[in-house]
């Protein structure tokens, strides 16, 4: 490393630009030099400054140069070599606007020299930290940053009278970065294309390669690695065994991706004329949304049927039974009026009662299967409270690797997105030993469990989501992990251990019961739990209408023992209409009925909840009028778009084209033909509907007449029925998650002042966190954002104020930083400056050039709005 030119005097903030971490400084420099004011906030705290010299001096220690360096390399996600350029003083990066240009060098400083050097790309700059960490400095590991080439913004892109041949073209911001991956791919010695191992992974590394010319290489063509977890051994035996690209995979991607441009560009327009601007259609978005619609039909359509049951009260040791049926008829007794049932409590208040039969059996409950996707976003939604896409964004950073101790950068998960319940052998072999070591020999099984995955069309070459170390605990883990990431790994750890530990033993008692006034029985059942098994470790959870498991215990009883009445009472019961959907429930349904793959469950649900098709009130989705309009529209005119058996059929069509059954060109035609008739038919007949107002108790505070919720382009609002005598309008609040302000959030927090649950408000200046105590215990504070204080280390938190949101320092008023861009907690992979969020769903660094892309949108997203989108999360 050379040395470098600092100015006289660098302040603290500034030197982590050149590499120099917080723990670094702590350690080598110590206290500062000197003291300045704030030139952001006067009044908030010093900023410390270090002399040029004594930087200088320390740096010339070789183990500070080869700490900065290992900073830098993390940093640019690249295995550098120490010879690699240091930024000067003139290049280093400024505060503000940076030009294209700018982007342009950014790019350029983050890939090494790769002469004589192995290129290895992989999707993101976390996983080629890792993997770069791995392989060592004889490879140079950089990130494409997802997709680099798509179909055109703005236009369907695919010929229909060429065999639905695609136009991609590279993006406009990813050319700087396809420009520089070319370089280096042509000095290197090898090229290794280490994308995700699923069909999108498969088709990313298809698109750089052709993006970057290399699929007209004959004599080195670039190489395709496949590993499902980032550890050593996995990484290491992936690259002994290189392939080429698996067209195969490619074109079932392709297809999948033309189908979903076919329904959205064409379905979504003529909504937006016949409907509202702004709606959309998807292939598995709209089929999706008719899951909750037809849902919630059938809970408006519920009409509750009444029954009674006779519940007596008797002891030996007291108990509860309950009347089941009439002796010599072992069909339970249904009593449907009130009038039958006090015929039947009066003949039972006098009766005499004795046990007539006694039955035991031994149940064995075994432990669930390992996490897929699917069960992995269920279980999360029910024991953590996680969207699935919350869920996905984590297990996508347990996966591509964190910072654990003295081991570096590692990967603590398989990878995520799967539908396999199946186990590497050698992962089943060490979480035996565990228990063994950790339970005893009680709590392990004869056998290794072994489980088959249900899913019809499940991709039996991945793996089972899992620890990628048994021996990694949670606890273990808990000083380097996030909350969020602790409790979802403690998750997936406990479900992997437990499916390979002993069955759990219950003794399951009935119990039938004589009344001797009449030949009636009573029943009673009960189960006593002897022996835990897995159940030491983990239970599964449940969704609302699942039934609940027995586990009362009932005392010892014979046939012949006489037992004595405390009480009879007749009790009054309806049934209930089927519960709306959770997101949990919603995934469970879409898994069940074969829509879409693992990695459309979680974006399927965020568009629908984006698009106001459906709000989540107390966890629960409810589609709007907007929703329920759109929906009932599709399902006259698109038939067998709307059909979920037609969508999973066009699933399974898919699996057929990635497998080589299928081709894909027809199987496309065979659904456009009829496709496009129907599309002529909407064209003509479709009516224009505009949805009606929701009706509220509000009251407008100038004309005193009612407020409705209206649905404009930009969302839901509420505005006044005396329009347009009265104009007045109103914003309402959204929970990140879609739900009404009205309806408090539970969060993962707990309260510092009485140790309540603190819950998610909304007030007139946004968002805030609160007790649930309210009003005994009044703590509140503002909603944090991740984020760190550039300034003073604080947490920025969310502010409202007249004028809007804006974001500040939690430490105010002693420091007073703010921003108007919504900072998010991951810090720049270049520089580990602040990153802010902007209105078009990129995001920039504060401190550098560093810029990323708008996260990857659907089709139906794209056509229905004005703004430009990225590839859609689609594929398995």
């Amino acid at each position: 490393m050379e040395e470098r030119d600092y100015p006289d005097i660098v302040s603290r903030s500034a030197l982590k630009k050149w590499g120099w971490t917080d723990t670094l400084i702590d350690r080598y420099l110590g206290d500062p030099d000197e003291l300045g004011t704030n030139p952001i906030s006067p009044s908030g705290p010093d900023v410390k400054y270090y002399k040029k010299e004594r930087i200088q001096e320390t740096e010339r220690r070789s183990e500070v140069k080869e700490a900065l360096v290992k900073v830098l390399e993390k940093r640019n996600g690249s295995a550098l070599g120490t010879d690699r350029k240091t930024p000067s003083r003139a290049s280093s990066p400024k505060r503000g606007k940076t030009s294209q240009r700018g982007a342009r060098d950014s790019i350029a400083h983050r890939i090494g020299a790769a002469s004589g050097k192995r290129l290895v790309i992989v999707e993101s700059p976390a996983k080629a930290r890792t993997v770069g960490q791995i392989l060592g400095n004889r490879y140079v590991v950089t990130a494409s940053q997802g997709h680099v080439r798509d179909l055109p913004k703005g236009k369907m892109g695919v010929d229909l009278d060429n065999d639905f041949e695609p136009s991609y073209v590279t993006m406009r911001d990813k050319m700087p970065l396809v420009k520089e991956i070319k370089r280096a791919g042509d000095e290197a010695a090898d090229i290794y294309l280490a994308t995700d191992p699923d069909r999108e992974g498969e088709a990313i590394s298809w698109h750089l390669q052709t993006a970057a010319g290399w699929d007209k290489a004959t004599a080195n063509p670039p190489k395709r690695v496949v590993f499902h977890e980032i550890t050593k051994d996995a990484v290491e035996e992936a690259f002994k065994h290189p392939r080429e690209i698996d067209m195969k995979l490619v074109n079932a991607q392709q297809a999948r991706r033309i189908l979903d441009r076919l329904v959205g560009y064409q379905i979504s327009p003529l909504l937006g004329k016949r409907v509202q601007r702004g709606t959309s259609a998807g292939r598995v978005q709209s089929v999706s949304l008719r899951l909750v619609t037809d849902r919630e039909k059938e809970i408006q359509a519920f009409i509750p049927v009444e029954s009674w049951s006779l519940d007596a009260e008797l002891h030996k040791a007291a108990d509860q039974a309950a009347l089941h049926s009439i002796k010599g008829n072992r069909q339970r007794l249904t009593i449907s009026a009130e009038e039958e049932a006090r015929g039947y409590e009066s003949e039972l208040k006098e009766a005499a009662y004795a046990v007539a039969e006694v039955r035991k059996r031994e149940v064995r409950q075994r432990p669930a299967a390992p996490f897929t996707t699917s069960t992995l976003q269920q279980e999360a939604g029910r024991k953590l409270r996680f969207t699935a896409q919350r869920t996905m964004s984590v297990a996508q950073q347990l996966y591509e690797g964190l910072t654990v101790g003295s081991e570096g950068s590692v990967g603590l998960i398989t990878y995520m997105r799967t539908d396999s319940v199946q186990v590497a052998e050698t992962a089943v072999q060490e979480a035996r030993l565990y228990i063994g070591d950790k339970y005893g020999k009680d709590y392990l099984p004869d056998k290794p469990r072994a489980y088959r995955t249900r899913t019809k069309s499940a991709q039996e070459a991945h793996e089972a989501i899992r620890p990628t170390a048994i021996g990694r605990s949670p606890d273990s883990l808990k000083p380097y992990l996030t909350t969020e990431q602790f409790r979802l790994y403690g998750l997936i750890w406990a479900r992997m251990l437990a499916s390979q530990m002993a069955d759990a033993l219950s003794d399951a008692t009935t119990v039938n019961i004589d009344a001797a006034c009449k030949p009636l029985a009573d029943g009673e059942e009960g189960s006593v739990l002897k022996f835990p098994g897995f159940r030491t470790l983990y239970m599964e959870g449940k969704d609302e209408g699942d039934a609940e498991e027995a586990s009362n215990s009932l005392p010892e009883l014979a046939v012949g023992d006489a037992l004595n009445c405390n009480s009879l009472e007749a009790n009054q019961h309806f049934t209930q209409p089927p519960p709306r959907f959770t997101e949990a429930t919603l995934v469970k349904a879409m898994e069940e009925r074969g829509i879409g793959r693992p990695s459309t469950y979680a974006p399927t649900i965020g568009v629908l909840l984006a698009r106001n098709y459906v709000s989540k009130e107390n966890n629960s989705l409810h589609p709007s009028l907007l929703g329920t309009t759109v929906s009932d529209l599709l399902t006259q005119f698109f038939t067998d778009i709307m059909d979920p058996d037609f969508t999973a059929y066009m699933e399974e069509k898919l699996d057929e084209v990635s497998q080589g059954e299928r081709e894909w060109v027809p199987m496309l035609q065979e659904f456009y033909g009829p496709f496009a008739e129907h599309l002529d038919n909407a064209n003509e007949n479709m009516p224009r509907v505009k949805p009606e107002d929701e009706a509220t108790d509000e009251v407008c505070e100038n004309c005193e007449k009612p407020m409705v919720i209206k649905t404009g382009r930009f969302g839901r609002f509420m505005a006044c029925t005396g329009y347009p005598q009265c104009r007045t309008t109103r914003q309402i609040k959204e929970t990140g998650e879609g739900a009404s302000a009205s309806a408090d959030t539970e969060t993962d927090e707990i309260c510092e002042q009485c140790g309540k649950p603190m819950v998610l408000k909304t007030g007139r200046f946004g968002q805030f966190i609160a007790c649930s105590d309210y009003p005994t215990c009044k703590n509140t504070h503002p909603m944090k954002t991740g984020a760190k204080c550039p300034l003073c280390d604080g947490d920025l938190v969310e502010r409202g104020s007249r004028r809007g949101v804006f974001y500040g320092c939690s430490n105010y008023p002693e420091c007073k930083y703010t921003n108007n861009r919504r900072p998010l907690p991951d810090p720049c992979p270049e520089c580990d400056g602040l990153m802010v969020g902007n209105r078009d769903g990129s995001s920039a660094c504060t401190v550098c050039a560093w810029k990323a892309a708008a996260p990857e949108a659907t089709d139906a997203e794209a056509s229905g709005s004005s703004q430009e989108q990225e590839l859609a999360t689609v594929g398995d």
